[in-house]
């Protein structure tokens, strides 16, 4: 049975997730709360009819506002990057706002939480794919967003057993598609594939997905999510030259054909990060990426698919979505 047609909260929804949960939920009929940074940039929000909610994760009094009077709340918020200088703020925003948020919906007495975590808090399975229950732990993340991603769930799971809260948990792989505006580090991979721009590449694999399948993932979730319960909300479980390939055929250009060495790869990856230091811009290659590069990331949805009645289109329309967003917002050069 669907949602009923009350008022629903998402955070994030300025960002790539966040702004195609709030369609979603538009287009099934409900209303729809953001919550949005005074400064944000609301390009995703554009002609949308949303209420705006401004504030901040790390603003409590902001976050109780936001959710008051709201039914259903999705937070999809988060700080996602794979390197920053000071990762204070990203544990303060991931991990204390989450804290801070689920709280302000159980004194609301929301009735339904989404809280989108990543297959970033999973374990890893070689030479396959990973599910819900494969065992991680927090000195298995690498960097600061995936260790802050690690902790915020362990903060809902705990809310869920000590408090009641009425949170589920979705885990979405590596989405992909339009919208993706600031962009994410695999839209800039795809960004610099399209653009001939990416001379070589490392043997890693990624599961992609179309944020928009994320998106209707999470009303799925909302549904008929089992409380405390994990959902991955992924799609295809690609390598790399793959991917590659995939992106070059939907432009019409030559896959790269060099394979990078790891050993290689992470001087080039320091060196990344010491100019990013210089010029305040995020490099596009990391030490942490590298690092997580040394495991093909595959997972399973199967749990998803059977208990949410989720399902994902196959990803290379996807791709060619993104691509062809990209080239009309004028990131291919």
């Amino acid at each position: 049975m669907p949602l009923p047609p009350d008022l629903c909260l998402v955070t994030g929804a300025t960002g790539f997730v966040g702004s195609a949960v709030a369609r979603a939920l538009l287009e099934a009929g409900h209303r729809v709360r953001v919550l949005a940074r005074t400064n944000s940039n609301r390009r995703n929000l554009a002609g949308l009819p949303v209420e705006i909610a401004e504030g901040a994760m790390e603003d409590a009094a902001s976050l109780a506002r936001a959710a008051a009077g709201c039914r259903y709340l999705f937070h999809v918020a988060a700080d996602y990057r794979l390197w920053v200088p000071d990762p204070g703020p990203m544990f303060r925003a991931n991990v204390e706002g989450t804290r801070e948020l689920m709280l302000a919906a159980l004194d609301a007495g929301v009735e339904r939480i989404v809280y989108t975590s990543s297959v970033a808090t999973l374990g890893l399975v070689p030479g396959g794919a990973a599910y819900e229950t494969t065992p991680s732990r927090a000195e298995d993340m690498i960097g600061p967003y995936k260790l802050s991603k690690f902790q915020a769930e362990a903060v809902v799971r705990g809310l869920v057993a000590e408090r009641g809260l009425p949170a589920v948990i979705v885990n979405p792989s590596t989405p992909i598609g339009p919208r993706d505006v600031k962009p994410t580090p695999t839209g800039r991979l795809i960004v610099e594939a399209a653009s001939g721009r990416m001379p070589g590449y490392v043997d890693t694999g990624l599961n992609l997905v179309h944020v928009d399948d994320v998106a209707m993932g999470h009303l799925g979730a909302a549904e008929h999510g089992r409380l405390g319960e994990r959902y991955i909300l992924g799609g295809a479980n690609m390598g790399l030259p793959e991917i590659l390939a995939t992106i070059a055929e939907v432009t019409g250009r030559r896959p790269p054909r060099l394979e990078i060495p790891y050993a290689v790869a992470f001087p080039v990856a320091f060196g990344a990060e010491l100019m990013a230091r210089v010029t305040g811009r995020e490099p596009f290659v990391t030490r942490d990426g590298v690092r997580m590069a040394h495991k093909k990331m595959y997972f399973s949805s199967a749990k998803a698919m059977r208990e949410l009645g989720y399902a994902a289109r196959p990803v290379r329309g996807a791709i060619a979505e993104a691509v062809e967003w990209f080239r009309a917002n004028g990131y291919l050069r």
